[in-house]
């Protein structure tokens, strides 16, 4: 047993979209990322994602299969969980700090995993 800071783990790292995992629970990842800017559009297929936002100002914008798209606006203290299957991409307005709710070994960038911002094996803290 023991316990994580959410200061020191965020003043570890200075990356923006390069995730890390803080904790593990029921084969799910707590994970923490400083975001800014657009990420890729992507999908988990078989994975839910949540989002919940500590500092900054996030939109996580939703496309469906027409294209057509929604947005969810988040400002601290709120959440969103991006549906499996659903794609989506999160957008910081500057930096934000999130935590990120998924299943254990789910790539940050989903179905587009040939990002160049792909995380493959997160680092833990």
């Amino acid at each position: 047993m023991e316990s994580k800071s959410l200061d020191e783990a965020f003043a570890s790292f200075d990356e923006t979209w390069s995730p890390r995992v803080l904790a593990e629970l029921n084969g799910q990842h707590v994970k923490v990322a400083r975001l800014e800017g657009a990420f890729v559009w992507h999908s988990h297929a078989d994975a839910d994602e949540l989002f919940y936002l500590l500092e900054g100002d996030l939109t996580v914008e939703y496309r469906d299969d027409e294209g057509e798209t929604d947005a969810v606006h988040l400002t601290p203290g709120e959440l969103t969980v991006a549906p499996a299957g659903v794609e989506h991409r999160p957008v910081a307005d500057g930096e934000a700090k999130v935590l990120l709710f998924e299943p254990a070994g789910t790539l940050n960038t989903g179905d587009a995993a040939d990002d160049e911002r792909t995380v493959t094996d997160p680092e833990r803290l």
